[in-house]
């Protein structure tokens, strides 16, 4: 069975981003794709160092050892892809998904792109701009890694500010249902 990961950058477990991440996953379920959702916002991960040990050691994982990164990256090696939520803090990712990308990326090229021609699409939460910005952090990700990068008929966002908000932008959720169809489909190609 496939099985797609999904990151939630928010420190708000149940908020916004979670319920978008939910959309994805439930149509991917639908399909017979097994999920996983794992909260990144609000956990202590620890940014990067640029210390290049990942090159010279070639073990897939990171010399930190004092929070859940290395984990992750046997979780991701092992998936057929994963899909990054993360809502818009001063026009970019969250501090915890930008250093999640930091490391994980690092790790994965060291390593001989642990993820290449995996399927990976960021999931954006925004108030009112930013957006894009946060969209492209994580998109950067999946080009550096060579995965399949999904999307949707738009961005793969919705817009929201207080908890359940989100579920009024009617364009993005559809987008989003979209989004779960069109990685079922590219996961059952590949």
């Amino acid at each position: 069975m496939k099985k797609i990961l999904a990151f939630n950058g928010s420190p708000h477990a149940n908020g916004n981003t979670a319920i978008t991440l939910k959309v994805v996953t439930n149509e991917l379920n639908k399909h017979g794709v097994e999920t996983e959702t794992i909260q990144l916002g609000g956990k202590k991960i620890r940014a990067c160092l640029g210390c290049r040990k990942c090159w010279e050691l070639k073990n897939k994982q990171c010399v930190i050892k004092d929070d859940m990164i290395n984990e992750l990256i046997l979780k991701m090696e092992e998936s057929d892809g994963f899909i990054i939520g993360s809502p818009v803090y001063i026009s970019n990712v969250t501090s915890e998904v930008k250093a999640f990308l930091d490391r994980t990326t690092f790790v994965g090229e060291a390593n001989d792109f642990l993820y290449k021609g995996k399927i990976g699409a960021p999931v954006v939460v925004a108030t009112k701009t930013g957006a894009n910005f946060a969209y492209a952090a994580i998109n950067f990700m999946f080009g550096l890694s060579e995965m399949i990068t999904v999307g949707s008929t738009y961005w793969n966002c919705a817009f929201g500010k207080l908890p359940g908000d989100v579920l009024n932008d009617k364009q993005g959720i559809e987008g989003l249902v979209r989004l779960g169809n069109n990685i079922a489909e590219v996961l059952l190609r590949i």
